[in-house]
């Protein structure tokens, strides 16, 4: 049958991917060459090699490309997208002072709203279709209302992870407010957006954090929190939701990667899993990335990028990251016996499966998303770009998704079956309007720091370095008679 030849596909039409390498990602891992997806009615209808499709389906050649599931992350901060870069040589500690006790107040709600933008384009442009925003600016109900409305306005599935650094959580998480803003964002229909709550644990010895984890157990809210940050929060946190039947399955642990064993036994045993920000952990502080600890507990990983103020935002980086960081890890623990590492433990597999599954699985959306199987909602990646002399050749699906590719190699993205990106192009985004706002905010905080405090935060000062003395340079003193020159060859060396 010949299929559809068109521009673009109609809404709602059939769309098949032809020929490709497609990734499943299923429970086997299938791993299919030249094979065919078929989406209808914003789901995977058929998988496998020359399907039949209906005559008026829009055919993707996907030759020569990856055809794998949008990719999940299960925390970003997106409201800081709009400051991108700026905390590249920060330290964890001047993220904190700059956001929580400085400047984070002065983001005001279309700030909010321009971040969140930002974030959310960027997020799917480089295939991910499902982002946690990790939302710990909404100071008030009317930041909170224009972070959804960001989200709204984007194609993409996200979870507005309700959060506020200015205020404690036992404060505003059981506000009639909040109560008011999720019931409300609940009612609304046909919303991209579902919700979830975010709040740190300090290790407080009164625990002041129980009542709001109980306003979120009573709103139903799933709790997300920043757990094993060096610093921050720690073993006592775990321990006191531990002991409050606060640990649950739907629990999402962000970094994890100063804990001890008994946490991580705590974790695990109570069937929670971790969001793992390699760049972040590597760069900031929190600890060591964790997968080589969770690994060892059988504790479930996912992937996140956490902010852009700092780092990349797309998993690719994300994946590539981890990998490095836990084969370090492992190489490093057999020099320290006086061994040597003759095979890696973590696969580039394993990542792409914490990249896609692992983030479906931790936000309980595995029955719909993560993994291409019939029946399951069309969230589609095909990576693949013609120009780029890092896609050919594709030996190794696994290794090229972690190793090779990038965001410019995302050729096409279906949420649902919608085509939101195609031919390596966003469709649908009037990046003019985009840049209005990101330029609108940045001239807000600019103005409310003033130049001065604005170039000096954004450039700390680097500390003294005190070099070694090393005994193997000669150095000579004017006291100390030298050796004749007589006797030296042109490049100074004694031949005598």
């Amino acid at each position: 049958m010949e299929e559809a030849k068109q521009t673009m596909p109609r809404d709602g039409q059939p769309i098949v991917f032809r020929d490709g390498v497609v990734v499943c990602m299923d429970r086997g891992h299938q791993l299919l060459s030249r094979a065919d997806v078929l989406i209808q009615n914003g789901r995977i209808a058929a998988i496998g090699p020359a399907l039949a499709a209906p005559t008026d389906c829009f055919a993707i050649d996907a030759s020569n490309g990856i055809v794998m599931p949008g990719m999940v992350d299960t925390h970003r901060h997106l409201w800081q997208t709009a400051m991108r870069g700026y905390g590249a040589d920060w330290t964890l500690t001047q993220y904190f002072v700059w956001y929580y006790l400085q400047w984070g107040k002065a983001f005001r709600p279309e700030d909010i709203y321009a971040g969140n933008l930002l974030g959310a384009v960027e997020a799917i442009d480089a295939g991910v279709t499902t982002t946690v925003d990790w939302s710990h600016g909404l100071q008030t109900i009317e930041h909170a209302e224009a972070a959804v409305d960001a989200l709204e306005s984007v194609p993409g599935r996200y979870m507005l992870a309700y959060g506020n650094i200015q205020q404690a959580p036992w404060e505003w998480a059981t506000s009639p407010d909040f109560a008011s803003f999720v019931n409300t964002q609940r009612s609304r229909a046909n919303s991209n957006v579902a919700l979830q709550i975010a709040f740190d644990v300090t290790g407080d010895p009164a625990f002041p954090e129980r009542t709001a984890f109980e306003a979120a157990r009573a709103l139903g809210l799933a709790v997300t929190t920043h757990a094993g940050v060096w610093g921050a929060t720690n073993d006592i946190g775990i321990q006191q939701m531990f002991d409050a039947g606060f640990m649950t399955p739907e629990t999402v642990y962000v970094h994890a990667a100063s804990l001890t064993a008994d946490s991580y036994h705590r974790i695990a045993a109570t069937g929670g899993s971790v969001s793992v920000s390699t760049e972040s952990e590597e760069s900031a502080g929190q600890g060591y990335p964790s997968t080589f600890r969770l690994r060892e507990y059988g504790i479930p990983a996912s992937l996140s990028n956490d902010t852009s103020v700092w780092w990349s935002g797309d998993l690719f980086s994300a994946m590539r990251a981890t990998l490095g960081a836990d084969r370090a890890m492992e190489h490093l623990e057999h020099h320290q016996r006086e061994d040597t590492l003759t095979h890696c433990t973590l696969r580039a597999e394993n990542v792409v499966e914490m990249a896609t599954m692992g983030g479906a699985r931790a936000l309980g959306l595995d029955g719909e998303i993560g993994s291409l199987e019939v029946g399951k909602r069309a969230d589609v990646v095909l990576v693949k770009n013609e120009a780029s002399p890092a896609m050919f050749p594709l030996l190794n699906p696994y290794g090229h998704l972690a190793f090779q590719a990038q965001r410019a190699d995302v050729h096409t993205v279906l949420i649902d079956g919608k085509m939101v990106k195609y031919e390596n192009r966003l469709l649908g985004v009037d990046f003019t309007a985009v840049r209005r706002r990101i330029d609108t905010t940045i001239d807000h905080l600019q103005s409310t720091l003033g130049e001065d405090a604005w170039r000096q935060e954004m450039n700390p000062e680097i500390p003294e370095v005190r070099v070694i003395n090393n005994p193997y340079t000669y150095t000579y003193d004017d006291t100390i008679s030298r050796p004749s020159d007589a006797g030296r060859g042109a490049n100074g060396v004694d031949h005598r």
